[in-house]
């Protein structure tokens, strides 16, 4: 019992990343209908900015991170002016071609910057704390709260604000929200800085468990599409509980049946869930 309980945490950690992640995701195609495969690039990015701010410009861990969101938020805005801006009237294979350009052009970009080798992000919260019995960094409890409030917030955001309102009539009805006004050219420049803001988060908090390197993005991103098709294409809720099946699904996995098969074992819970819910667990209607 006590190794099922360590490894729920576990998952809660894994899955908590996962939920960042797949919450910018969702956000882009939930409102404009763009499935962003750049979004892993973003992630990439955020770890190297974050990396970069601590180890050459002194920052600490915290203003780092800071920075690192806003850097690659301003990116995605960057992304949606340059590239998706000019598609929106473009068959939507465009999107797609365009997203996987930025992909390959961020990670060629980030190899000649940082170079193609495996580095280590430190942090100060790395020691162990005993919970109840269990163990966890303090980084991993960290990763979970930070999670568990941004979530919070992003829901206030949406529910209570002006701005929240506006992002949430443009996901119902693009033509509808411009024609009572709404200025829906900001709406997704601002749905961009969200996005890439939520995957510069991720990145930083997960790549001191983990390692930062070009290709970081890769296997996240695959995830993360995994995510947002089990839990419903444009669904804030779907993805928040999709990330949070698949950290529990691969921590217990990797425990009981293989390692090896972890990462296979999002896939398989992809096929299951749509065999069942075949347009996802938190499906919009008419969608």
């Amino acid at each position: 019992m006590e190794l099922f309980i360590q490894q729920l945490l576990n998952g809660l950690t894994v899955g908590s990343v996962y939920s960042l992640v797949a919450l910018g995701l969702t956000l882009v195609y939930g409102i404009l209908h763009i499935p962003n495969f750049a979004h892993g690039a973003l992630y990439m990015m955020g770890g190297y900015v974050t990396l970069t701010a601590m180890t050459k410009l002194g920052m600490p861990y915290g203003l780092a991170i800071i920075v690192s969101m806003a850097a690659v938020g301003l990116l995605g805005v960057l992304m949606e002016r340059l590239v998706f801006y000019p598609l929106r009237d473009a068959p939507p294979l465009h999107d797609k071609i365009a997203a996987i350009g930025i992909l390959l052009f961020l990670e060629a970009f980030a190899q000649f910057v940082w170079g193609a080798d495996y580095q280590t992000m430190p942090t100060p919260y790395g020691d162990v704390v005993n919970i109840f019995g269990f163990t966890l960094t303090i980084q991993r409890i960290l990763i979970i709260a930070s999670a568990v409030v941004i979530m919070v917030l992003l829901y206030i955001f949406l529910k209570k604000t002006f701005i929240g309102a506006s992002i949430i009539a443009m996901a119902q009805n693009r033509e509808g929200a411009n024609l009572v006004g709404i200025n829906t050219s900001k709406v997704a420049m601002l749905t961009f800085f969200l996005s890439g803001s939520l995957a510069a988060l991720a990145a930083s908090l997960a790549s001191p468990i983990n390692l930062v390197f070009p290709g970081m993005g890769h296997l996240v991103i695959l995830k993360a599409f995994v995510i947002i098709i089990l839990g419903g294409m444009g669904s804030i809720p779907g993805a928040i509980v999709g990330g949070y099946i698949l950290g529990f699904s691969e921590s217990l996995g990797a425990t009981y049946v293989s390692n090896d098969y972890k990462d296979i074992i999002a896939f398989v819970i992809l096929v299951i869930i749509l065999t069942v819910k075949p347009n996802g667990l938190f499906a919009k209607e008419g969608r």
